[in-house]
């Protein structure tokens, strides 16, 4: 082998690794879950998609965001805080608080007395709502009834207030976001 051959065999495996070596790369970090995906929301989504129709109810507030809470039966200290942490939440939206409406959905046997320190508005819910709600959950609906995204329960004072924060910082960009409500 001559010296010019053995230079264009190297200058083809140099060009040959310069296109392969990104696919390479591209898949050891896909495949070791090195990258963390574009996804900037920290609730959950809802998926499948579910609204207030497949749940068989009327929506409480058509044209208008909500957070919907399913009141317990029982209210203990986690859902007292829960509530604290839905009136906070929608305090802190601001200049956006009239596009948001909490909302207590009450099934037949929640406990109420749990309501005396707040305005919130109440609906009754329906056994669809609380089957998909028996977690305690918080959930954002957009105007047009679909629930959007929820934020499941967590237990400690400080977790919740760190919830409630990601709620705010959520529905902030859904509302930036939004063209209708």
């Amino acid at each position: 082998m001559t010296r010019e051959q053995a230079k264009s065999k190297r200058s083809l495996f140099i060009l040959i690794a310069l296109f392969a070596l990104p696919v390479v790369a591209a898949k050891l970090i896909l495949t070791f879950n090195w990258y963390q995906g574009g996804v900037t929301n920290q609730g959950d989504l809802v998926e499948p998609a579910v609204n207030y129709t497949t749940l068989a109810m009327d929506n409480p507030n058509p044209q208008e965001w909500q957070l919907i809470y399913l009141l317990p039966t029982e209210c203990a200290v986690e859902c007292r805080s829960r509530l604290y942490v839905l009136n906070q939440s929608h305090i802190a939206l601001g200049k956006d608080q009239y596009r948001v409406h909490p909302i207590i959905m009450l099934s037949d046997d929640s406990d109420i007395s749990a309501l005396d320190h707040y305005a919130f508005k109440t609906f009754p819910s329906s056994a669809g709502l609380n089957d998909f709600m028996r977690k305690q959950q918080i959930v954002v609906v957009d105007p047009l009834g679909n629930l959007v995204m929820s934020y499941q329960q967590v237990m400690g004072e400080k977790a919740q207030l760190k919830q409630g924060k990601a709620l705010v910082v959520d529905v902030r960009k859904l509302l930036k976001l939004s063209r209708i409500g």
